[in-house]
């Protein structure tokens, strides 16, 4: 079929315009590579999953996202000339939206695990942790080593959780840590497996209700979370980690949010290779042992 000479010239145009526009998308992807090195959902801001009813740890005051974990993440943020956002959702979602990029990093006191390492990668450990036994008002259950044939709650996709599963418990589910509370308060659970800090917390602030009956060393630091094979991102969180555990930040927080909790001589936080200003440690019940979890 022979084309006349103006619908070819017609044809030559749209060629060029479509090859134009290849060639913008392309540029337009190198651009966005550089302009975004650490794939953020937005570049220059990290989009941070976390929880609201997790204190000392992780919670809302005032209408903000706050706790140690949060403030010591939005100090390693400012660091590395990173602004943040938080989103609050529950923590058995939170390694999977991290590797789904829902969110860029997950901040909740998240426990190192082999398991936890198929579905994201961690950073360096910030933190230590204790497993906490909760426990209502007048309980006879005092230790970990009495929850054969009790009614244990905990939360969701936690090592505690795990732990519980391990010890043989079977363990009642909950979303979220006001549920475990909940149960606590109302005597539909013998004991909540906690997190430490925040079995105290919420013992302290339960009007009498809840007792922190026992706590235990766990085996392994806490960090934030990022995508599988993002390690840009967790390099330069780690690189920013050091740096406020070197200027005494990471102390400074330690003190106002654990007043009084010693620092196990076995941790180092962050790389391990940066000095920090000691931790003031108040007077404190030397844990038990290390559970297996």
């Amino acid at each position: 079929m022979r084309i006349s000479r103006p619908f070819a010239r017609l044809l030559s145009g749209v060629a060029a315009i479509a090859l134009l526009g290849v060639a913008a998308a392309c540029g337009s992807s190198a651009d966005d590579a550089a302009d975004n090195p650490y794939d953020l959902l937005r570049p220059g801001t990290l989009r941070v999953g976390t929880l609201s009813d997790a204190p000392p740890n992780v919670y809302l005051k005032d209408g903000k996202f706050t706790g140690f974990d949060n403030d010591l993440l939005t100090a390693v943020a400012g660091k590395v000339g990173l602004r943040v956002e938080f989103v609050g959702t529950e923590f058995s979602a939170l390694l999977a939206q991290v590797n789904n990029h829902k969110f860029d990093v997950g901040s909740s006191s998240v426990t190192i695990t082999e398991a936890r390492k198929q579905t994201v990668d961690f950073g360096n450990g910030y933190d230590f942790g204790y497993f906490g036994l909760d426990v209502p008002a007048g309980s006879a259950i005092k230790g970990f080593d009495q929850l054969k044939g009790a009614r244990v709650v905990v939360v969701q996709g936690t090592v505690q959780d795990d732990y519980a599963t391990k010890e043989g418990l079977d363990p009642v589910r909950v979303p979220d840590y006001n549920g475990a509370i909940n149960q606590l308060k109302a005597k539909t659970a013998d004991a909540w497996i906690s997190p430490a800090e925040i079995g105290e917390k919420s013992a302290q602030e339960s009007g009498g209700k809840i007792v922190l009956a026992e706590k235990q060393l766990s085996s392994a630091p806490t960090a934030y979370v990022v995508a599988k094979g993002n390690d840009a991102l967790r390099e330069l969180l780690n690189k920013g980690l050091d740096q406020v555990i070197e200027d005494g930040t990471w102390t400074r927080l330690q003190e106002q949010y654990y007043p009084g909790r010693p620092v196990p001589d076995t941790f180092k936080p962050g790389s391990g290779d940066v000095a920090f200003p000691p931790v003031k440690a108040g007077p404190s019940t030397t844990p038990t042992a290390t559970p297996s979890a």
